[in-house]
């Protein structure tokens, strides 16, 4: 193991467009660190929320006899997407279409198609499902009309029966998650890249608290983001690195984005803010950024380097370093064919255990003794990273 320099650390987890409340994550956290620190030999003790450090949970560890304090604390946003997610049928559907009309007018669809087609697809998911729904209830609805003579009585049952079936369909997305994945895909494409008002306040926010913690006694301040939480992450360090904060702080400052879907956003006509963000942080020196993802995971843009796609200038760029969760070799054979189908199960892989930590340890990364700078400091990006600059739209604001 590598010298410890790490006794206290703060970890800042931005989470991705989900509905789940905080416990949801404490308990997550919870169960598979129990589990991983079995299967690594290792300790890991939670502990509850700390009003004084403002934590929602904070953990004590021990790694080879190195003994370190971890404070956790949630910046969530789920108020946001349970908001957009409790749109109606009729306004999913308009989503659903204006979605489909931005990213094929503005041709964005097919620079993304280009560079990974996982992800699109899967984005693609539930338009697919939501039009099958749409093309059965009118279906329906037409066979219902058969049965009536009269014009006007057909009509009112048909409609009757055409709506029914559609809340049917929505009563049942638990099963067929097609409304959330809809407004998860139309959240960031409803003006086209630029954030909306409500989020661009909660990243302000969740900067200003990020700085705070600049200034407290903190050996390494850890910002975690994963799936839309990555290009959410990268937006509040950018206003701290554009900032003078980090010139006077005393802590490593270390960003970790996990299943990034960046390019989802970065690739829209008026994202330029993002792709301003992205380059200042890819050109930080007081930042160190460490991007994870894996082939298995068909919902994220696996080994794309998010600033060189988005064709942004390289120049002087010192981040990301883009490595692969490895998901096929550090899952056991059972658990991969158990879980190489469970596509949303596969998202979410980089916030559990596994079998074999040799090349990535979601724990050890936010309770270990060692920071994630001198973790990384001597790995090599994955010879597989794509680093071709498939983005039309290159201004920044």
């Amino acid at each position: 193991m590598q010298a410890q320099d790490v006794t206290r650390r703060v970890n800042f987890y931005v989470p991705g467009f989900d509905p789940f409340p905080l416990r949801h994550y404490r308990e997550l956290y919870r169960a598979e660190a129990q589990r991983q620190a079995a299967l690594a030999g290792y300790q890991i003790s939670q502990l509850p929320p700390d009003p004084v450090l403002g934590a929602d949970w904070v953990v004590d560890s021990v790694f080879e006899g190195h003994r370190t304090s971890a404070a956790f604390i949630v910046l969530g946003w789920s108020d946001l997407v349970k908001q957009a997610m409790s749109a109606g049928i009729l306004r999913t559907y308009l989503a659903l279409f204006q979605t489909l009309w931005i990213y094929i007018y503005r041709r964005a669809f097919f620079d993304l198609v280009q560079m990974r087609k996982g992800p699109v697809i899967a984005a693609l998911y539930p338009v697919v499902m939501l039009l099958g729904q749409l093309i059965i209830a009118l279906f329906t609805a037409w066979l219902v009309s058969l049965n009536f003579s009269n014009f006007w009585l057909s009509v009112l049952f048909a409609s009757f029966i055409f709506i029914t079936v559609l809340r049917g369909f929505k009563a049942l997305d638990r099963i067929f998650f097609a409304y959330y994945l809809m407004q998860d895909f139309a959240f960031s494409a409803q003006l086209r890249g630029t954030y909306p008002a409500s989020l661009q306040q909660r990243i302000t926010a969740f900067s200003a608290r990020i700085e705070n913690a600049l200034k407290e006694n903190w050996d390494e301040i850890l910002v975690v983001g994963h799936s839309f939480g990555a290009h959410i992450a990268v937006s509040a360090l950018a206003q701290i690195e554009r900032s003078a904060a980090l010139e006077e702080a005393q802590a490593n400052v270390g960003f970790l984005s996990l299943g990034q879907v960046i390019p989802m956003v970065s690739f829209l006509p008026n994202a330029g803010q993002l792709r301003h963000d992205l380059y200042d942080i890819s050109r930080s020196t007081a930042i160190y950024w460490v991007n994870i993802t894996a082939p298995g995971d068909g919902c994220s843009f696996s080994l794309c380097d998010p600033v060189a796609v988005s064709a942004l200038p390289l120049a002087g760029q010192t981040g990301p370093l883009v490595l692969s969760a490895a998901f096929s070799q550090a899952l056991s054979p059972t658990r991969w064919w158990r879980l190489r189908w469970r596509f949303f199960k596969l998202h979410f892989q980089y916030l559990c255990a596994f079998d074999e930590t040799r090349h990535y340890d979601y724990f050890a990364i936010m309770a270990g003794p060692i920071s994630l700078r001198k973790r990384f400091c001597n790995r090599k990006p994955s010879k597989q990273v794509q680093k071709i600059a498939y983005n039309r739209y290159r201004e920044i604001a």
